[in-house]
């Protein structure tokens, strides 16, 4: 029934799409047989909504990877640097929480870390909506930030880290077997907003897959067993992909480009200072709107990753 209505909405969109460009063409003939100033002004109004449409649609055709219209799961984790790291991943939070309020996807909390002083260690959300991981899975990979710091009284300027992963969300995955000898789980108090039972017990979960060193955590839910469920769900969705990485030879294909999670490949830096910019750094776009980007406006940048990923 999802796939049913993705269809369903994809169609009525270019049906609208091509209503109104037929209705515009109709208008034009009439300005050709007589000067209308309503008739021009409306036309002239129209033009701006009909490019951006047209945007959208194009955004859309690059989307057909086998796993773009899956739900995705991010996660943010601050890099080395303390204080620093962590209010920069709690900004790129802010920033892509925004960003799905933009674009009408929902998002739910899976886990979320508290930097000790300000901002976040590191969050997992799920992000539910059409195409969430297409759209979204050009931003993994780190991301830079320079500025003057706010908590250094000396007002020098710092650089901080902060990495992003983007994983499709499986849903029920049946065919990954996990052997228990495999795991490492432990259990701990969880943080952050999550109702009253938050901070009570410990029904946080951590489980650590020994072979692969993949770690997931959950602790939006009510019990311990149930965190267990959401992170062992998790888990799997991480390792189906890496089986699936393993197997292709288009790895750009299903995941986007693969990149060291180390500081000093990063994929975009945001600099405010001493001017400003933010720049994607596989696709050299840029703008100087730094402030635009941080409030989620990031479809040029996810456009221009889509469009070089396809060209490549």
């Amino acid at each position: 029934m999802d796939e049913l209505n993705n269809l369903k909405d994809i169609v009525n969109n270019n049906i609208e799409f091509k209503d109104k460009i037929e209705n515009n063409l109709e208008l034009l003939e009439i300005l050709e047989l007589e000067s209308d100033s309503n008739i021009q002004e409306e036309l002239v109004n129209d033009l701006e909504n009909l490019k951006n449409k047209s945007l959208e649609i194009e955004l859309f055709t690059l989307l057909n990877s086998p796993y773009d219209k899956n739900n995705c799961i991010l996660e943010i984790h601050a890099g080395a640097g303390g204080t620093e790291a962590c209010d920069w991943a709690g900004m790129l939070y802010r920033m892509y929480l925004r960003y799905i309020e933009r674009h009408n996807f929902k998002v739910s909390t899976i886990s979320y870390l508290e930097g000790e002083e300000t901002g976040i260690k590191s969050v997992s959300i799920r992000v539910e909506g059409m195409y969430a991981y297409g759209y979204l899975k050009g931003e993994k990979g780190v991301h830079r930030l320079v500025r003057l710091s706010p908590f250094d009284t000396n007002n020098k300027r710092h650089t901080s880290f902060a990495s992003i992963d983007i994983v499709p969300d499986f849903g029920e995955v049946e065919d990954i077997q996990i052997e228990d000898k495999d795991l490492k789980i432990d259990v701990y108090r969880s943080s952050g907003a999550g109702g009253q039972h938050v901070n009570t017990t410990d029904s946080a979960v951590r489980i650590t897959h020994l072979p692969s060193k993949i770690v997931v955590s959950c602790q939006n839910q009510r019990s311990q067993i149930q965190n267990r469920e959401e992170a062992m769900k998790m888990l799997k969705s991480k390792l189906k992909l890496l089986n699936i990485e393993k197997q292709s030879q288009e790895l750009n294909s299903i995941k986007g480009e693969s990149l060291n999670i180390e500081f000093g490949s990063q994929i975009r830096s945001y600099v405010m200072h001493p001017y400003s910019m933010v720049k994607d750094h596989r696709t050299n776009h840029e703008t100087s709107n730094v402030s635009k980007v941080l409030d989620g406006d990031l479809d040029e940048f996810i456009t221009m990753y889509l469009k070089n990923n396809v060209n490549n």
